[in-house]
């Protein structure tokens, strides 16, 4: 495939023994425990879209869930309705004495910045974000477009229209590392077979496509995703939380037979009612991420060194095809195993211009 100058940094699945993450958060903060065996506070300030998103902002609720539940620390968390409350969410956990806030997404970056700043003595990590350069932040960023690429090869070896899609809630570089990837597997997948499968929705080069403004499931999503369906996309990959959930309903709607990629989880597990049309996902290990970074800040081991979540360290992936395993192309897998090695290896060049400002 073309090589385009790699500056990755974000965005998709990480197992345990990943490490580092965060995310989440609420308006009001509220206050859950477990039976409680240390003073040590974690904290979660979610992006828009909330903590039952069924992708990112849960993943990483998850994570200090399960953290906390572990150390038998008392959580707090606050939810972000939109954008104007990221800061005052913040400020807000960091009168409530927390020692580690998590803030989920790179829209959080300037609020982030801003709070760390003004509170030296507070420990933060951000999900999806690389630009803060301070002793108390730690960034935790998913190299997604190696896992989309592996997606979107599956999908253009699956497509019976010769037709894939791909689009986003917003045009930042967390949803479009993983349109890159995805629109670069399905390039090479044409190279590899000599094909000529089609991707609307984002083109790579000029960096356009099909964006929803937002990452809310309604009829902005749905409408998207019918324009692409009606370009004869018969897998289609939304990115940017609930938005899926639109694109399912269009799905379903139009009756085709196309089938839908999650992003960040597992969307076979994670939302029951799509597993008819659940081809696959690009998953991000938030959830694990997220747990060691809370845990490490509790024993004292808080870094801001950066964790970039990739195929070799099973910080990113793809889900299994679950329904679909019986209906890919018997060499699929094979391939895929292959393709995966390549990219470890540095033989297959998976390249993106997405990256956090």
């Amino acid at each position: 495939m073309t090589s385009r100058t790699r500056q990755v940094l974000l965005s998709s699945l990480a197992l345990a023994g990943t490490v580092a993450v965060l995310a989440g958060c609420s308006a009001a903060p509220s206050d859950t425990a477990s039976a409680k065996k240390t003073d040590f506070r974690p904290c979660m300030v979610s992006d828009a879209g909330g903590f039952d998103d069924k992708s990112f902002n849960q993943l990483g609720y998850e994570g200090l869930q399960d953290a906390a539940k572990d150390l038998g620390a008392t959580y707090k968390k606050a939810e972000s309705k939109d954008a104007t409350v990221y800061d005052s969410n913040i400020e807000q956990l960091v009168g409530q004495n927390c020692n580690l806030i998590v803030t989920v997404g790179f829209n959080l970056a300037d609020a982030t910045k801003k709070q760390a700043a003004a509170n030296p003595g507070t420990d933060f990590a951000i999900i999806d974000d690389n630009s803060i350069d301070a002793k108390n932040v730690k960034p935790i960023t998913f190299d997604t477009s190696q896992a989309a690429f592996l997606a979107g090869y599956a999908a253009a070896s699956y497509s019976k229209s010769g037709v894939v899609g791909t689009f986003g809630g917003m045009q930042i570089p967390t949803v479009t590392i993983f349109m890159d990837g995805f629109a670069d597997g399905v390039k090479y997948y044409n190279e590899q077979k000599n094909k000529d499968v089609k991707v609307v929705g984002w083109n790579v080069d000029s960096q356009k496509g099909s964006f929803t403004g937002g990452f809310e499931a309604g009829t902005q999503a749905k409408a998207v995703a019918q324009t692409l369906i009606d370009q004869d996309a018969d897998v289609i990959l939304p990115v940017g939380g609930p938005i899926y959930q639109s694109a399912a309903e269009a799905i379903k709607d139009a009756g085709n037979g196309s089938v839908l990629i999650g992003a960040d989880s597992d969307l076979y597990e994670a939302d029951p009612r799509y597993k008819d049309i659940a081809f696959t996902s690009v998953e991000k290990g938030m959830r694990p991420a997220t747990k060691d970074v809370v845990e490490q800040a509790a024993d004292k081991k808080f870094s801001n060194e950066p964790y970039v979540g990739t195929l070799k360290n099973d910080g990113v992936g793809i889900a299994p095809f679950h329904d679909y395993a019986s209906k890919v192309d018997k060499g699929l897998q094979k391939e895929l195993d292959t393709i995966k090695s390549g990219i470890i290896d540095g033989s297959i060049k998976v390249e993106t211009k997405a990256t956090v400002k």
